[in-house]
């Protein structure tokens, strides 16, 4: 898929799944600072039902594509992206926050909801032209996908899309993200 065949994400289609996973996500106001309200999924990962289908649905909007490359963005990017990359017959890629890497890295900075940060690659991880499927548990401000799919297009490879558990809609994250598709399990 070139680049300029991708899918704008102010018109990619989310899932109307939520009904479902509501029971699995537990809210927590005021966490971890007044004013947030945390979308916990530890439930949802302890739940092997539940789990197992938030996989399914994760990689069923994705079949057909050709997916070299998953990137799990820490943290739980990584619970979701590892068993999605093995599904897909594609290989996993961790996505750190800054210094958590041992070898060579490419670096983007970005903002999310509670500050500043950096997230880093090995400069290796990626090919050029390799296809590349972005996981991660939330998307709030589109900040930290952002920054992935930065890092990746600058190894040379192209974003099939952007797939995560829990979508914030107030927080617009989508909005950033402009260019390539996203898909949401559920909204809130």
């Amino acid at each position: 898929m070139s680049p300029d065949s991708r899918v704008d994400a102010s018109t990619s289609a989310s899932s109307s799944t939520s009904g479902w996973l509501d029971p699995l996500v537990r809210e927590i106001r005021d966490y971890p600072r007044p004013g947030v309200t945390f979308r916990d999924i530890t439930p949802l990962l302890g739940d092997s039902a539940g789990f197992a289908r938030a996989i399914d649905e994760l990689v069923d909007r994705f079949v057909g594509e050709t997916v070299n490359r998953v990137i799990g963005i820490e943290s739980r990017g990584f619970i979701l992206g590892a068993p999605v990359a093995y599904r897909l017959g594609a290989g996993f890629v961790p996505a750190r926050k800054a210094g958590k890497l041992p070898w060579a890295v490419v670096r983007e900075a970005y903002e999310s909801e509670y500050g500043s940060e950096k997230l880093e690659l090995h400069r290796d991880a990626i090919h050029p032209d390799e296809r590349v499927l972005v996981i991660d548990d939330v998307l709030a401000t589109g900040g930290t996908a952002r920054a992935a799919a930065h890092l990746v297009e600058a190894l040379g490879g192209v974003i099939v899309g952007i797939g995560v558990m829990i979508e914030l809609a107030e927080l617009d994250g989508r909005s950033r993200l402009t260019g390539h598709r996203v898909e949401s399990l559920a909204v809130y």
